[in-house]
């Protein structure tokens, strides 16, 4: 299947999954055929390079818009459109057929160089009555850039958002543009999980490790920017009572796995060592300590090592990277057997995984839209049972049973 044009109109059915680029031959050999950038071996088998599997529904995958502005995150409103951010400081209503109904403005302003600008968006539990907005960004101070963290009330004709507070700001600051993260997931009691990256430099990237800053960490905090009280750390001296997890090197991939509630997250690695990881509170994931990757120039990263005492493993692992962007789990019954599976949105892959879970383990992986050349930005399962995608091109997805 050809890619499709960058001229085609607006709305196209792109094919059926014959399409997805999953396996080499064998459907059970790896889907992943490209040698790896080191030799490390995994700590346990299945935890890289897992056989392929391919979904047996007919599928779609249609392309219902071409003209979004750099999106970032989207989700769901409670009538079926979709909320999305877009990185140069606006956002956008766009329906389940591919029209952007509502531009919205007049946000704060955000720092959109490198991997900055106007990040992740999500909606209150409460949206329906509240209307409350959720989102990050990078902001400009005086010592460099960092993630802040808002909220504001969406207003009745759609096209702005009232009473804008910052809750939270991801300190120290840096005199940088990249790795900030980062996702929004709200918890049961309506608190809000935050990840945010360790801002890449080497000289600022130890701080994943450290319990005084909040760079490389899993945030939790309330909807008024608090530590959620009795964290993991909040009678921990001079630690910040709202971190939930730590060593993380730039997270945006976060979401709540509907059939067990656990937080799961994806993460870039360096070069090699891109990571999907359960997220449970106190636990150090171990970057730059441990990493299944190297260093960019090809050099180890710190000691070279993968595995440590007191750290977490991940639950999975790539080698080479894909750099892995968004998650959803899929939680519909229109295509069981995708019910429980994770998807992950791959950057410089430009792909869509698709992981088979069974008891936290990954046990198949399949891979598929390599042929629209797309980078994959963000997910989700719309209200129809379909996988919804943005792409750092402006592009909306719809993949669903055929």
């Amino acid at each position: 299947m050809q890619p499709i044009s960058k001229k085609a109109s607006t709305l196209f059915v792109v094919g059926l999954i014959s399409i997805f680029a999953c396996n080499h031959g064998d459907a059970q050999s790896p889907v992943e055929t490209q040698p790896a950038n080191t030799k490390y071996k995994p700590a346990f088998t299945g935890q890289t390079r897992i056989a392929g599997v391919k979904t047996k529904a007919p599928v779609s995958v249609t392309l219902l818009s071409k003209d979004l502005e750099h999106p970032w995150g989207i989700c769901v409103l409670p009538d079926g459109r979709f909320l999305v951010s877009e990185k140069l400081g606006t956002m956008c209503i766009i329906t389940t057929t591919g029209k952007i109904v509502k531009k919205i403005t007049g946000l704060p302003k955000v720092v959109p160089d490198g991997q900055g600008g106007l990040l992740d968006v999500n909606i209150d539990p409460h949206f329906a009555t509240n209307r409350m907005i959720y989102w990050d960004y990078s902001e400009q101070t005086s010592g460099g850039t960092l993630l802040a963290i808002a909220k504001g009330k969406l207003s009745a004709d759609e096209t702005k958002i009232e009473n804008i507070q910052v809750i939270y700001r991801a300190t120290p600051a840096y005199k940088g543009t990249l790795q900030f993260g980062s996702r929004i997931v709200f918890d049961k009691n309506g608190n809000l999980f935050v990840s945010t990256g360790e801002r890449s430099g080497n000289d600022i990237r130890m701080q994943a490790q450290a319990l005084n800053s909040s760079l490389g960490k899993i945030i939790h905090i309330t909807k008024d920017g608090k530590a959620v009280p009795g964290g993991p750390f909040s009678k921990t001296p001079n630690a910040r009572p709202e971190i939930y997890a730590l060593g993380l090197r730039s997270p945006e991939g976060l979401a709540i796995n509907p059939l067990t509630g656990e937080l799961w997250e994806s993460e870039f690695g360096p070069r090699g060592g891109d990571e999907i990881n359960i997220i449970r509170p106190g636990k150090n994931y171990g970057w730059p300590v441990i990493t299944y990757g190297i260093e960019y120039s090809g050099e180890k990263v710190g000691d070279g090592i993968q595995q440590k005492k007191g750290m977490e493993q991940p639950v999975y692992y790539w080698d080479p990277v894909v750099s892995p962007s968004g998650i959803a789990f899929y939680n519909s019954n229109v295509i069981p057997e995708w019910k429980g599976n994770l998807f992950v949105g791959g950057l410089s892959s430009t792909h869509i995984v698709r992981l088979v879970i069974k008891n936290n383990k990954v046990v198949g992986e399949e891979r598929f839209l390599k042929s629209e050349g797309e980078r994959f930005r963000a997910l989700a399962v719309g209200k129809d049972g379909a996988l919804y995608a943005v792409t750092d091109g402006g592009r909306f997805y719809r993949i669903a049973k055929k």
